[in-house]
């Protein structure tokens, strides 16, 4: 999966992107954090990134939407190596993070259209929602990290379940979502979220 792209708008949910983005962020940074040095060479669950190539995507994403938000262009070639940057590409991230947060929590943020596409903004902030919750369980997995969304955290994964179910059938055809996995047995409502993006919810990282 590259990009992730949709939205279910704020019906049955009055919790904006900003508030749900910080949710999200508080979760992410954690594993951000946790990353070791010598990880970043070890495959993802999404397998067009390793680690270092993923976390290079995420800046990228977090710095683009938040021009995004507010009704900026953006540019989603190929994306700087923040990680090679400097060591302190961890701190940098939860930095940028915030900022995120703060772009899409500023008053107007989801409103209008944004994008090149002329999206619904409202759409557009939950791409980067899901980009900053899926990724990043890739991301914990890879590194033996746990990644379950629990308490507040579940509004995430039913903001996100309308998401995919909406952008499905576009971002298979674009290459953005794999086909669906068969989901687990007793699969909590998170790894449905993980097998309709085309991830299986029981990747295990391959034994060298």
């Amino acid at each position: 999966m590259n990009d992730i792209h949709g939205n279910n708008g704020n019906l049955g949910n009055p919790r904006g992107i900003g508030d749900l983005l910080d949710v999200a962020v508080e979760r992410a940074v954690p594993v951000v954090r946790a990353l070791p040095d010598g990880c970043l060479e070890a495959a993802t669950p999404c397998a067009e990134f390793d680690v270092k190539a993923l976390v290079n995507h995420l800046f990228q994403v977090m710095e683009q939407f938040q021009r995004l938000a507010a009704k900026q262009d953006s540019d989603f070639t190929e994306p700087a190596d923040r990680v090679a940057e400097g060591p302190d590409w961890r701190e940098r991230f939860g930095e940028e993070a915030r900022k995120l947060v703060a772009a899409w929590s500023a008053p107007g943020a989801e409103e209008g259209t944004t994008g090149a596409m002329n999206m619904q903004a409202a759409t557009v902030g939950s791409m980067v929602l899901l980009d900053l919750t899926v990724h990043i369980w890739d991301l914990a997995r890879a590194t033996g990290q746990e990644y379950v969304p629990e308490g507040e955290a579940l509004a995430l994964v039913e903001r996100l379940a309308g998401t995919v179910a909406e952008l499905a059938p576009t971002a298979r055809s674009m290459g953005v979502f794999g086909e669906a996995v068969p989901e687990p047995a007793g699969a909590s409502a998170f790894e449905r979220l993980l097998a309709a993006t085309g991830r299986d919810p029981r990747w295990a990282a391959p034994v060298s």
